[in-house]
């Protein structure tokens, strides 16, 4: 008997494409398989004001046909609540068996995975941050080169955050900043020696989108979209890179077709599970397997296959989310501009923790998304936002993924259950990081607002990884240097589930990078 493939790749998101690229490039039968998710409602050709003053039919993409931003106002993230994203997060937890038990949990079944709603930030781990990792920092020199070059990198500049991206070397230029962002640059720059005694560090966000045109892909023309969708394919998904895997004779798709189980028969593994259009069970075959489902699906179907019934733990960074006046900016008019991370900043916290958030401006996302947390009546609080927005930014911070307490466990009818709770450190830490932001963007001239500053519910960042380790002497449940899942030979993991540190940087380069050094090894053995 022979194998249908070589290898099957499940997923098609960030990890399953960067391991695709090295293994269909040697020559292997390769297949890829996903949940097939499409979008069904797109996001707006003109920038964001003109489409809200002059589309007719801007309620399909601001609330949905079937009202999908009203049904999910209590969704952690405005992403969860956008129409033209409905797709990338929908049936996740009942095709693939995860509840959360007081922790968000948040997959995609789309074509891409969540790089179709994602932030694109990116940055690339310090050699002490992989420190945990059973290999050196340099094994992933190349790999980070070769994804950040393929995926567009933008945010190139000498700043005080050029160490710690560390991507300067694969980046185009920095897309233009706003008005508000460029005054609290110009702020930071002259307060600078005293906000570095502060621990404060402020620069360019570099993310993964791209300032100049790439590939077929055109560079950003802030329109502030992003949070809808950019139809110019300047912010990257995965899924463009289909097109170029699609070019090789030995590389093939499987859509819609969520994998549920891995059987091992006569020296293959089979891949199991159902067809979204039918519900047909099918069984496809392969010598070797990777998991790049992301980390939730990968560990349910890993801990299913190997019948591992003990917790497993799960980190995951906290975050807070506030916002920021700039009172010079008074009735400065809306504008049209860059909708993800403009500025970034690193913070230095007790106990050597550091903190990592990054600024956004305002537009390009709904007026509701501010009012639900003014403490006014809700007519109140959009006249007191409406005169206010235009000078304000809004930020993020994140805490490093081991301060979150929490774990996945397989439970007897195969789904798999997370629980977690932030660890005790992390309110004082949190409190410090605002006191900290207060007093920093105070010296640039904005005003933390009161009462802007909340803690995000336990897995509310979606930044999961660590349920399955790579480890240099892996135990039962965890894997090797090369992703391979001790107990299940053959079978590989590329996503988040196997990196064994997660600090409070963004990590899908890191995935992505780790997935790409994991294809060229097994494309060489």
């Amino acid at each position: 008997m022979t194998s249908d493939f070589d290898i099957i790749i499940v997923g098609s998101g960030p990890a399953g494409v960067s391991a695709a690229f090295p293994l269909v490039d040697a020559g292997l039968r390769v297949l890829m398989v996903d949940g097939g998710k499409q979008p069904g409602v797109l996001p707006p050709e003109a920038d964001f004001i003109s489409a809200r003053i002059n589309d007719t039919e801007q309620w399909k993409w601001m609330v949905g046909k079937d009202f999908h931003a009203l049904k999910k106002r209590d969704a952690v993230s405005p992403k969860l609540r956008v129409p033209s994203h409905a797709y990338a997060f929908e049936e996740f937890e009942a095709r693939n068996h995860v509840v959360g038990k007081n922790f968000i949990t948040v997959g995609s079944l789309a074509t891409g995975g969540l790089s179709n709603a994602w932030g694109c930030g990116v940055a690339r781990f310090s050699a002490r941050e992989i420190a945990a990792f059973p290999f050196s920092a340099s094994d992933l020199n190349v790999s980070y080169a070769k994804v950040s070059q393929r995926i567009g990198i933008s945010g190139r500049v000498d700043d005080d955050m050029s160490d710690y991206f560390g991507l300067d070397d694969y980046s185009q230029p920095p897309i233009p900043m706003d008005a508000l962002h460029t005054r609290l640059s110009q702020r930071y720059l002259n307060h600078r020696k005293k906000l570095h005694a502060q621990g404060f560090r402020l620069g360019r966000s570099r993310v993964a989108v791209l300032s100049e045109n790439t590939a077929g892909r055109q560079a950003c023309n802030l329109s502030g979209n992003c949070l809808w969708g950019c139809r110019r394919h300047s912010m990257y998904s995965s899924t463009d890179d289909l097109p170029e895997l699609r070019k090789h004779e030995n590389f093939s798709e499987l859509s819609g077709f969520v994998v549920d189980g891995l059987t091992r028969y006569d020296g293959y593994w089979a891949v199991e599970g159902q067809t979204t259009s039918d519900g047909e069970r099918r069984s496809i075959t392969a010598s070797r397997v990777i998991l790049a489902t992301g980390t939730l699906a990968t560990t349910r179907i890993v801990l299913k296959t190997l019948n591992h019934r003990r917790p497993v733990p799960l980190l995951s960074c906290p975050t807070a989310a506030f916002l920021l006046w700039l009172p010079r900016l008074l009735g400065a008019p809306r504008m049209p501009g860059f909708g993800l991370g403009q500025l970034s900043f690193s913070l230095n916290l007790q106990d050597t923790t550091t903190a990592f958030g990054s600024t956004f401006a305002t537009t390009g996302i709904p007026l509701s998304e501010f009012v639900r947390h003014v403490p006014l009546r809700r007519r109140y609080g959009i006249d007191l936002l409406r005169g206010l927005l235009s000078s304000c930014v809004v930020g993020n911070v994140f805490l490093p993924g081991y301060l979150t307490d929490a774990e996945a466990e397989l439970q007897p009818d195969a789904s798999l259950s997370v629980t977690g709770k932030y660890c005790n450190a992390v309110v004082p830490l949190m409190d410090e990081a605002a006191k900290k932001l207060r007093k920093a963007y105070w010296s640039m001239g904005a005003v933390l607002l009161p009462g802007s500053f909340t803690i995000s519910p336990p897995g509310g960042d979606i930044h999961y990884a660590g349920t399955l380790p790579m480890r240099e002497s892996p135990s039962r449940g965890e894997t090797s240097q090369h992703g391979e899942v001790e107990g299940l030979d053959g079978i590989f993991v590329v996503d988040g589930a196997c990196l064994p540190a997660l600090p409070e940087k963004s990590h899908t380069l890191t995935i992505m990078a780790n997935a790409d050094r994991i294809g060229r090894q097994l494309a060489t053995t």
